[in-house]
């Protein structure tokens, strides 16, 4: 089959700035400005991020440009990419660990994206009492438990929804054209405001001055796992978007600059966040509650702290709305391109099925508390298949299938536009989805597993 003349038909980004807004979107979450942040407290700060930066450049550009050569170079959803690539269609079951693994993200993303919400409505609103941290761990507690999650959750789907029913041009990249320039307007604000906090200079000293000694086998394996995760590969995500790239967007380019951006983020969330935990004497090994609980604590001292509160939790919102359109678009995509339905008849099912599991998993910290598989909650139970099991099995798989599998010329016709301009680094980007992202991939897979 000739893969270039059966691209016809598909809608495309309209620009190259909004593949690049759209694909960074994708990327940018809570991963980059919750989950960083407390991964690099409480593996030594600038020893955490020297490890995931160089786990960004050897492991995530090469997944992100292989995911972007099977969307682009099938217009086809991550189910039909390996279903047109693979011999025999033998590799079309990858695409359904993607899908899978999007419902499992989405339902457990969207009640913390609800969180969001209430905290960034209930700062302006001058509702959360942080006075100290006891009164926050009380309020977080009964924010975040009983029926109100449930709630919130919805509406962060209803407005999710909203989004997806405009479609690729009017809907995600709209969206992504003015979310993604917002998000990093905020931030660099919050940036400026750290500047002038009295632990500047102690916080920065702690992110970016690595300390050698701390970098062990688990900080390694954590930075691997956190590049993984922040980068959104193995889901299919970067492969659905890539599918909607014109024929113009350099593949290799826009990787580079979406890895780049995307760990620009999360790099600015940690000068956002330990100039302010070190200014005020907390710890910047708080964990997971670091944002929900220690920072709205922080804000609550500083000048016009209700302000910095509300912007603090949009800026959350931002990040979480653009990731949960992308992961809606994977199954989305299948639903259109394998079952011909209709586009709006896709996002009713996607989001039905989101709703569902968005509603227990938000049900997990009330009614369903106690019910426990494997001794997880609903939420966890999500949480551990999709990250510690799916994404590193979807992007071992993808990484082995395009280094050993796909067709030399093919690479070639997506990294070069067919011949159009030189792509040099196709033999060393071949060399890392055959050896190196492999055996990275596994090791981040078995420590997940306990097994490290």
């Amino acid at each position: 089959m000739n893969i270039k003349e059966n691209n016809k038909g598909r809608a495309v980004f309209a620009t190259k700035f909004a593949a690049i807004a759209a694909t960074v979107g994708s990327s940018v979450g809570l991963g980059n400005i919750w989950r960083f942040p407390y991964e690099a407290g409480i593996h030594g700060g600038g020893a955490f991020l020297l490890c995931y930066m160089a786990c960004v450049i050897v492991l995530g550009i090469p997944v992100l440009c292989a995911e972007f050569c099977m969307g682009r170079g099938t217009r086809s959803n991550v189910f039909g990419a390996y279903l047109k690539l693979s011999p025999k269609g033998k590799w079309y079951f990858s695409g359904y660990i993607g899908i899978i693994a999007s419902f499992l993200i989405i339902s457990f993303y969207s009640v913390v994206a609800g969180w969001t919400i209430e905290y960034c409505l209930s700062s302006a609103f001058g509702q959360l009492d942080f006075s100290d941290t006891l009164k926050g761990h009380e309020q977080f507690m009964s924010l975040t438990t009983g029926w109100r999650p449930v709630v919130w959750t919805i509406i962060f789907l209803l407005i999710n929804f909203g989004v997806l029913s405009g479609g690729v041009t009017k809907g995600i990249e709209k969206m992504s054209n003015i979310m993604m320039p917002l998000l990093f307007i905020i931030l660099i604000a919050f940036c400026i405001n750290s500047f002038f906090m009295p632990g500047f200079e102690e916080g920065i000293k702690f992110l970016f001055t690595p300390d050698f000694s701390q970098i062990t086998p688990a900080v390694l394996l954590g930075a691997l796992g956190q590049a993984f995760f922040s980068m959104s590969l193995g889901l299919g995500c970067m492969m659905t978007y890539a599918s909607y790239f014109s024929d113009q967007t350099r593949l290799g380019k826009t990787a580079a600059v979406s890895a780049f951006l995307d760990s620009i983020v999360a790099i600015l969330a940690g000068v956002i966040i330990f100039p302010a935990v070190f200014s005020f004497g907390l710890s910047p090994e708080a964990g997971p509650t670091l944002v929900f609980e220690v920072l709205p604590h922080i804000f609550m001292k500083l000048p016009g702290g209700m302000i910095w509160s509300t912007l603090f939790f949009l800026l959350l919102f931002i990040a979480s709305i653009t990731s949960t359109v992308s992961m809606s678009e994977i199954s989305i995509s299948f639903f259109c391109d394998e079952k011909k339905m209709s586009r709006k008849k896709s996002t009713l099912i996607s989001s039905a099925i989101a709703l569902g599991g968005g509603i227990l998993c938000a049900l997990s910290f009330g009614a369903l508390d106690e019910f426990k598989i494997a001794g997880m909650t609903i939420f966890s139970l999500f949480d551990y298949i999709a990250s510690n099991v799916c994404l590193p099995i979807g992007g071992f798989i993808c990484s082995l299938f395009v280094g050993w599998f796909i067709d030399k010329k093919f690479l070639n016709d997506q990294f070069t536009d067919y011949g159009s301009h030189r792509f040099l680094m196709l033999p060393s980007l071949r060399f890392a989805l055959r050896y190196i992202c492999p055996v990275a991939i596994l090791l981040i897979f078995l420590n997940s597993l306990g097994l490290l």
